[in-house]
């Protein structure tokens, strides 16, 4: 099988999977990670010959990506905010629109008075680290802790950021408890938002391997928040702020949560589809 066979078998195969649009794209990078060469390397080479166990390995990643295993899960890695991380199935694969958050709270941070000798930020949920690691490395002075309940998670976060050569402290804990009565300047969290209800309705990608602990939240994807938002207030100094990714259609509610823990300054911000996507609030 040369590099050619093997990527119009792939392409062909996919076209059969549940997204044939982009079966070309994803028999490419497949083909590629097996090879271990760049774009450019494999044009060129056409008509060279898969060795019996590259060919084997690439099958074995065309039927996974068939299956609908995400692309991220079956290379091992994906990137963030333009660092590297590497992603398994005990982590949320990090999102574009979550890119709208972390600079929310770099804006924030700039923001804060300078006599600080560097903000405290506590990143709730941390999942594979990418908001933590991605802060980190955009603001060195920032003092970072990252929480989880999932201790395999934190395994890949703690990765991430010896990868990625920055300080994060990591905690194991349910929301803010393993912090305990320390105070932060910001709080920052992607929770899992998304309605129990919707779970049929979700790519297979997500629901049938993504952590169900990092996408659910009851009934109306709100349970997280429900107790995350005054756990914050309780947490923040005076001024502090917290900064909130949420779900489609949950301005409303997230408004009146964070009002009824008495945060101001109650603001949203929408992604590049023009749907509210990070709340932030004040503690005044």
């Amino acid at each position: 099988m040369t590099l050619h066979d093997g990527l119009r078998q792939g392409e062909a195969s996919l076209r059969a999977g549940p997204h044939p649009d982009r079966a070309r794209r994803d028999a490419e990078i497949l083909l590629l990670h097996v090879v271990r060469r760049e774009r450019a390397a494999l044009l060129a080479r056409w008509n060279e010959v898969l060795d019996s166990q590259e060919a084997a390995c690439f099958v074995a990643l065309i039927d996974r990506r068939l299956a609908g295993e995400p692309i991220q899960y079956i290379l091992g890695e994906t990137e963030f905010y333009g660092l590297p991380f590497r992603v398994t199935r005990d982590v949320l694969i990090p999102r574009p629109e979550t890119e709208h958050l972390v600079e929310k709270v770099i804006e924030i941070a700039g923001r804060l008075p300078a006599h600080l000798p560097g903000p405290r930020i506590v990143d709730v949920g941390a999942g594979s680290g990418s908001i933590a690691v991605a802060l980190a490395h955009e603001l060195p002075q920032a003092r970072i802790t990252a929480i989880d309940l999932s201790a395999p998670a934190l395994a890949i976060a703690e990765e991430n950021a010896k990868r990625n050569a920055v300080a994060v402290r990591f905690l194991r804990g349910d929301l803010l408890g393993p912090v305990g009565e320390e105070q932060f300047e910001i709080v920052v969290s992607n929770p899992p938002y998304v309605p129990a209800a919707e779970r049929a309705t979700l790519a297979v990608e997500v629901r049938d391997y993504e952590p169900a602990l990092a996408l659910f939240a009851g009934n109306e994807g709100l349970d997280v928040y429900r107790r995350l938002i005054p756990a914050a207030f309780h947490v923040l100094t005076p001024g502090g702020s917290l900064a909130l990714e949420i779900g489609y259609g949950q301005q409303q509610a997230i408004a009146a949560l964070l009002a009824q823990s008495n945060f101001s300054q109650i603001e949203f911000f929408p992604d590049l589809q023009d749907i509210p996507r990070v709340a932030c609030a004040q503690r005044p």
